[in-house]
């Protein structure tokens, strides 16, 4: 890209990346500034945020991207070459390259976008972008499939990193992003023996990618008191072996058992970690969050990043209620109004969102999401077990009830079947007692749905939030699910095109950092099922989406999701100039280029806060392409990562 005066209305658009070139900062920074999108930032975004733009105080742009493609977001919307942002931090107006040189000025910054796409950042309905800034201070297996000599190797070398002999006998060892699916052979079940052989008496604890399960060398257990006695805590299980005594792996709020007794990084480490990978995100195209899991302790990361300057996406907080709580909601409404009474003046903070978790995961040997029918013993044979349901229809109608009463919104995370069902049930219930019909509810993942209930999402109005990034065979879908649901149920995996062909508004998100922040893989993913990493399509002729539902699902649907459409999600006049300036036609380019997508430039409320021609911007552009939220790692980690690596991003086969 190239900046010039004005804009050149008889250069042709171009489908094929352009080398990047560097972008002029005149005008823009001045104009748009930080007071005014910290205006916008604050915004509530409503559906009454939809009102005509103030009138700027002066006629011309603050900038005007034009030779782009602009993709709208809106369907009646005419082909657009250019936009111009005004200086309230608004879209002044889009259209033709020769229609918008009036709003060209002495001082308007005008960007040549060189026949590429131009549209809304990227909306990430279900993300925990804090909790990527505080795994980033830790080191990573990043998903690896390991044998269990390949894993001591690797864990030896972390030892090493962190402290050697010095650290010995107490300092913890945390390492994240274990692939609780992937020690090999396929099917061996993890115990604290294997980490037990270690050549330390330090506690070792690996915290699962998947943000369920974690597993514990004796010592780690020792310091937690957990034994042949310990009862599972309400929404988690104790994993106990043949003769009753702990394995060392713990699951979902069990988990807690452990990690309290390890020690926090400073605050001033994590508040530094969380703004680097904010940046991650904006180099990404990511201009608005939901955190799908809020509390004081991250609101609080939230107020010290805003006051700061260093939030630069707008954040919906979806405050975390346990299962303890949703059966109590009076003291849940009363809980969470607090936490908004206590942080709502957060400039870029905006509250209304609660999130409750109904199951757990699928895979094996996990097997905590909620089933319809029981799983499999991976030959074929039914077994007693249909996973964990954490809060019962008849709850969670209950709470689903007040909140929407209240004027809040639901958001479940459900990932099987029954948990789908249960969580439909409930917004059922709370729509006939509450006689609300746009309360805007959503559940995320449906990794599993029943066919019966696809049209009920259309029905209760209610948001099919998928990460779609994870619809790709591989071991996760494959050897770790295939056997234990059998193929009848597995048809059923991630059903993108089956819920939107049954009238379901779609959004999307990255789950990250239980995932890698690879934001254009993921879109690559959602149409043809099989992304950079996967070994296979998964369903695409059955699920895969076309590319323009899949734009509009992570800008348009997810900002619908959210109450923001009024504000954000499109690109057209009046709206936040909340926009993206690709490297490339992702309109018209080959499905499979779709991924190595890179961002030149990030606009929140018109206001920079990526350039991918800054210093800043080319280093977060290069690890954004490395897959966002890598962690440090020994050398003895090559062995084991070159082979057997599953969607890291970082460029290994």
């Amino acid at each position: 890209m190239t900046s010039s005066p004005s804009p050149s209305p008889s250069t042709p658009p171009s489908s094929s990346p352009a080398a990047p070139r560097p972008l002029s900062r005149r005008g823009l920074l001045a104009a748009a500034g930080a007071a005014g999108a910290a205006g916008l930032l604050g915004t509530a975004a409503g559906p009454a945020a939809a009102a005509q733009p103030a009138p700027s105080s002066r006629g011309s742009a603050a900038l005007v991207i034009h030779n782009a493609r602009v993709f709208s977001g809106v369907d009646r919307g005419r082909p657009a070459q250019a936009v111009a942002v005004g200086r309230d931090g608004r879209v002044l107006a889009t259209g033709s390259d020769a229609a918008l040189r009036r709003y060209i000025g002495r001082d308007t910054d005008t960007v040549d976008a060189r026949g590429n796409t131009v549209m809304s950042g990227i909306h990430d309905g279900h993300v925990h972008p804090l909790g990527a800034g505080d795994r980033s201070l830790r080191p990573s297996l990043e998903g690896s499939e390991t044998t269990r000599d390949e894993l001591l190797a690797v864990l030896t070398g972390f030892l090493a990193d962190t402290g050697g002999a010095a650290a010995e006998p107490d300092r913890w060892l945390v390492v994240e992003d274990w692939n609780p699916v992937g020690l090999l052979p396929t099917g061996s079940v993890p115990h604290h023996a294997v980490l037990d052989a270690l050549a330390t008496r330090r506690p070792v604890i690996l915290v699962g990618g998947d943000g369920h399960n974690l597993w514990a060398n004796r010592r780690a257990l020792d310091i937690a008191g957990i034994t042949a006695a310990t009862p599972d805590p309400v929404g988690g299980k104790v994993v106990k072996g043949a003769d009753g005594r702990p394995t060392g792996v713990l699951k979902d709020d069990a988990q807690d058992l452990v990690k309290r007794h390890v020690p926090e990084p400073s605050r001033a480490e994590l508040v530094a970690a969380c703004a680097e990978v904010l940046g991650l995100a904006a180099a990404s195209g990511v201009t608005t969050m939901m955190d799908a899991l809020a509390g004081r302790h991250e609101l609080g990361l939230y107020r010290e990043l805003a006051g700061s300057g260093r939030l630069p996406q707008r954040i919906v907080p979806a405050i975390r209620l346990d299962a303890a709580q949703a059966k109590d909601p009076a003291a849940a409404l009363a809980y969470a109004r607090g936490l908004r009474r206590e942080f709502e003046g957060v400039p870029g903070l905006r509250f209304g969102m609660v999130k409750v978790f109904l199951d757990g995961v699928i895979e094996y040997p996990a097997q905590t999401a909620a089933l319809l029918t029981p799983y499999l013993d991976g030959s074929g044979k039914p077994t007693d077990n249909r996973g964990e349901l954490y809060t019962s229809a008849a709850d969670y109608g209950r709470l689903t009830a007040a909140f929407n009463s209240a004027g809040w919104q639901m958001h479940a995370h459900g990932l099987g079947d029954r948990a789908v069902r249960t969580a439909l049930d409930g917004y059922a219930y709370a729509r006939r007692v509450t006689g609300r019909r746009d309360p805007r509810n959503a559940v995320a993942h449906l990794q599993l749905v029943d066919p019966a209930d696809l049209r009920r999402f259309a029905q209760l109005g209610v948001a099919a939030c998928m990460q779609l990034q994870w619809a790709a065979e591989d071991t996760w879908t494959m050897e770790a699910l295939l056997p234990y649901i059998g193929p009848r149920r597995h048809r059923w995996m991630y059903p993108a095109r089956s819920l939107e062909k049954a009238g379901a508004r779609l959004s999307g998100g990255s789950d990250w950092p239980v995932d890698a922040l690879q934001v254009w893989n993921q879109l690559r993913t959602a149409v043809d099922r099989q992304g950079a990493h996967g070994s296979g399509p998964l369903y695409r002729e059955l699920e895969g989406l076309d590319r323009g539902s899949v734009l509009r699902m992570h800008t348009s649907g997810t900002a619908w999701q959210l109450r923001q459409e009024g504000l954000t999600g499109t690109v057209e006049q009046g709206r936040a100039a909340d926009l993206v300036v690709l490297d490339r036609d992702v309109t018209r380019c080959p499905v499979a280029d779709i991924s190595g997508t890179e961002v030149r430039m990030t606009l929140v409320g018109g206001r920079v806060v990526h350039d991918a021609d800054s210093a800043t911007g080319r280093a977060a552009s290069a690890r954004a392409a490395r897959g966002a939220g890598s962690a440090p790692r020994p050398a003895s980690y090559a062995a084991v990562h070159g082979g057997r690596h599953r969607a890291c991003g970082c460029g290994a086969g």
